[in-house]
């Protein structure tokens, strides 16, 4: 049995609905982890296992963040690199990440989520694409998983270091035949392709300058299984380059 919630009385309750229909007085009745009804006291059940009195507040659908880097919430105020433009800022943050740990990922995923939480944000991505000293995709899923969130944990890599052309130290980039094993074992293991899930799973390669433009895709076995399937957000993607994915060619950007 789904454990049910009903919160009321809101002084407005904004749908966004095909109608934008503003509804005061309005509430919001969940079941389980999905939105059952929203409407008028009439139109909703009369109580649930757990009542909320919105009286006073407006009730806006929950906001969803497609781009994170939870992890840089631990160095985002460094004066090394206040001020700095792409490629500095990064050339100055990379020793700093590679001394990242597990418990440091943990530590900043449950942070960036406890803001955006409060910031009414209830859907976020988070692109994870540095894996130092044993840190895995795992540390942020398992730390978001106690937060409540609805979550798509995206595993990024970076295969190309300096000595290649690319960006990134040499110790912070990885084998591209274990990325792929590594993705493979992340979505195996983690995504969840139901309707309503609470986890899915993204395949995410970082950059044209820590990339390789030979970087395979996925076996086909992967994206068709029954875990990675449906297009929802599991399923690998190739792109198509145009430079030689060094950093010399990529030049700078303003933040």
């Amino acid at each position: 049995m789904k454990r049910t919630l009903l919160a009321r009385n809101a002084d407005v309750l904004v749908t966004m609905d095909a109608r934008r229909r503003e509804i005061r007085g309005g509430g919001v009745y969940v079941e389980g982890n999905a939105i059952a009804a929203v409407g008028t006291p009439d139109e909703l059940p009369p109580t649930a296992d757990e009542v909320i009195d919105l009286a006073g507040h407006v009730v806006l659908p929950g906001l969803v963040n497609t781009h994170h880097h939870m992890y840089q919430t631990l160095t985002r105020a460094m004066p090394l690199a206040q001020d700095a433009e792409l490629f500095g800022w990064l050339r100055a943050l990379y020793p700093v990440w590679a001394r990242m740990t597990p418990e440091m990922i943990r530590v900043s995923t449950r942070t960036a989520i406890a803001e955006l939480l409060l910031s009414g944000c209830t859907t976020t991505s988070d692109h994870l694409y540095v894996f130092p000293n044993g840190s895995r995709l795992d540390d942020s899923i398992e730390a978001a998983s106690t937060t409540g969130i609805r979550f798509h944990a995206t595993r990024g890599s970076m295969s190309v270091g300096a000595s290649r052309g690319g960006l990134p130290p040499d110790a912070l980039v990885e084998d591209e035949d274990a990325i792929l094993a590594d993705t493979r074992r992340v979505i195996e293991a983690w995504h969840d392709p139901a309707r309503h899930s609470m986890l899915r799973i993204g395949v995410a390669p970082c950059s044209p300058f820590s990339v390789s433009r030979d970087l395979p895709t996925l076996p086909r076995t992967t994206t068709t299984s029954p875990t990675a399937g449906n297009g929802s957000g599991a399923r690998p993607q190739s792109t198509r380059r145009t430079w030689d994915g060094s950093a010399a060619t990529c030049g700078t950007r303003t933040a």
